[in-house]
């Protein structure tokens, strides 16, 4: 299993293909690359820590109040990923997109 695991590996280093796709998708260091990530990335959780209290009373207000059920389920959902507050995985994302687009810059 090791061995196969080099052999891709090494192929995957090698195929001019794969390493066009990955500068596609590496972040820009530009001014709209790091607005992009920033965007994306940070300010949905900086939102989410500042508001979280009323943020949860609308989705609670809209889940109860709503007539038709698929919505309502929707502002429950809604209200749940509020209680969970930030999400270090999406804050994680950005750094290392951010920490990507830095190091491999030119």
């Amino acid at each position: 299993m090791r061995q196969k695991i080099e052999h891709i590996k090494e192929r995957l280093e090698h195929d001019p293909k794969f390493q066009e796709a990955v500068k596609k998708i590496r972040p820009e260091w530009s001014f709209w690359g790091i607005m992009s990530i920033g965007l994306f990335f940070f300010l949905p959780e900086l939102i989410t820590a500042i508001w979280q209290p009323e943020l949860i009373a609308w989705a609670h207000l809209h889940a109860i109040t709503e007539p038709v059920d698929i919505v309502r389920k929707m502002y429950a959902m809604l209200e749940e990923i509020f209680r969970d507050g930030v999400s270090w995985v999406n804050i994680g994302l950005g750094v290392l997109f951010l920490w990507w687009g830095f190091s491999t810059r030119r």
